[in-house]
């Protein structure tokens, strides 16, 4: 038989976390809010510990509210980015499959995991993990203490069952409904990436995108299009636009036919009520979603994904702007990849050709950071054009990419290669 549920000023955090624990927070829209903002506000009584953070939506773990806490994650993500400004942040640049796995075999730790969890509707049994069937519930199956926050507002959803496995030692209503994201505004230069990305989509074609403004635009150009299928690392409140127009069919996929599978949902209330026992929504664990071989198993895969910078040679950058991380490896190579072991598949990155009000090239010579090597570069878009580098020597390559950059930029990238040609530097 299950404990009893709690009012959240009924559990005393203090007897469930030790000093020196690592504690696992649900991410995203699945943070459970009401047990995270009860374990910043019992911090001193508990003494240091460390949190487990994904993506960010939410500003619990705020840096003027959250001294004393150390902090660990796969990325600077959303809010996490104020924390990797000041220095509080202990990034992990792994790739997002590598994480379950990580968790369920102790590679990585977690004594306590905080779950959110929905309870069943009517006619259904059993919790679900609701918004995010993700590594949270690997390192609940080895964790010392789970605790598990209630919420009638988080959509019950198919694919993500809590494991049998997993006996939560208490259970918490939920004092707020879940986090919501909005979705990303875009202006006019993401519109016309939108569009030349809209011309690489063949009708068919099974799509996962990213987060943030460039991507949302590019699905959102995709209403026009017929008989598309999603299988995503995460989806938004744009997935719905397209299901309702009629875009995404789900119907050619090799299987989960007339089923949109994603790991996380990251979008508003709109989205939450549409996944809700949805049978034609299936939220799944990385295994599947992020698996390579079963991503080459879906023909005519589309991977749409951005990041901070390209270099000439096609290496791209996703993880640190100005000297500051501020992104993730995340799950983009395991995308990258599978895009392009699919049959007919394409990986595509799709960025702006310039930031900061345009003094600032995001085509560059060389980048620092590399988070998807040259290796696996294949179609660059900016709204100057498309760059198709799959096949294309070093020399191309650059030519290809300095045609879509932006016009300001172009003559100084033409000379840094010529004098890096000159150098016979790779």
């Amino acid at each position: 038989m299950d404990p009893p549920i709690l009012r959240s000023e009924d559990l005393d955090l203090a007897a469930f976390v030790r000093p020196g624990d690592v504690v696992v927070c649900g991410q995203g829209t699945a943070e459970p809010l009401t047990l995270t903002r009860r374990l910043v506000a019992r911090k001193d009584d508990i003494g240091p510990f460390t949190c487990w953070l994904g993506v960010g939506l939410s500003d619990t773990f705020a840096p003027e509210r959250s001294a004393g806490i150390a902090f660990r994650a796969y990325g600077a993500i959303g809010t996490n980015a104020a924390l990797s400004r000041a220095g509080r942040l202990d990034v992990l640049p792994w790739h997002y499959s590598s994480l379950e796995r990580a968790f369920a075999t102790g590679v990585l730790r977690a004594d306590v995991v905080l779950l959110q969890l929905a309870p069943p509707p009517p006619g259904r049994s059993g919790y679900s993990l609701g918004l995010a069937n993700d590594y949270v519930a690997a390192a609940a199956r080895s964790a010392r203490v789970v605790l598990a926050e209630i919420n009638p507002d988080v959509p019950w959803t198919h694919g993500s069952a809590l494991p049998a496995e997993i006996r939560p030692h208490a259970f918490v209503r939920a004092d707020a409904p879940p986090q919501e994201l909005r979705p990303s505004r875009f202006g006019d230069v993401e519109t016309r990436i939108a569009r030349l990305v809209a011309e690489l989509v063949p009708e068919g074609a099974c799509l996962q995108f990213g987060v943030g403004a460039v991507p949302v635009a590019a699905m959102s150009g995709l209403g026009d299009h017929r008989a598309l299928s999603i299988h995503s690392g995460v989806i938004g409140d744009v997935c719905v636009d397209l299901i309702e127009s009629g875009a995404v069919t789900n119907a050619r996929k090799p299987f989960d036919r007339g089923v949109t599978v994603t790991n996380t949902v990251l979008g508003t209330r709109r989205l939450f009520d549409h996944v809700h026992d949805n049978p034609a929504v299936a939220v799944r664990p990385a295994s599947h979603t992020h698996d390579h071989a079963t991503l080459a198993r879906i023909g005519d895969v589309r991977a749409i994904n951005s990041g901070v910078e390209i270099d000439l040679t096609g290496q791209v950058n996703a993880e640190v702007a100005g000297g500051a991380y501020v992104g993730a490896v995340g799950g983009l190579n395991d995308f990258v990849r599978g895009a392009l072991a699919s049959p007919g598949g394409r990986s595509i990155i799709a960025l702006p050709a310039s930031a900061l009000g345009g003094t600032a090239s995001r085509i560059v010579t060389r980048v620092d950071t590399v988070t998807v090597p040259r290796s696996d570069a294949d179609l660059v878009v900016t709204e100057h054009g498309v760059a198709d580098l799959r096949g294309a020597t070093l020399a191309e390559r650059a030519a290809r990419l300095i045609a879509i950059a932006a016009p300001a930029f172009r003559e100084d990238l033409a000379r840094a290669w010529r004098d890096r040609e000159a150098r016979h530097v790779a």
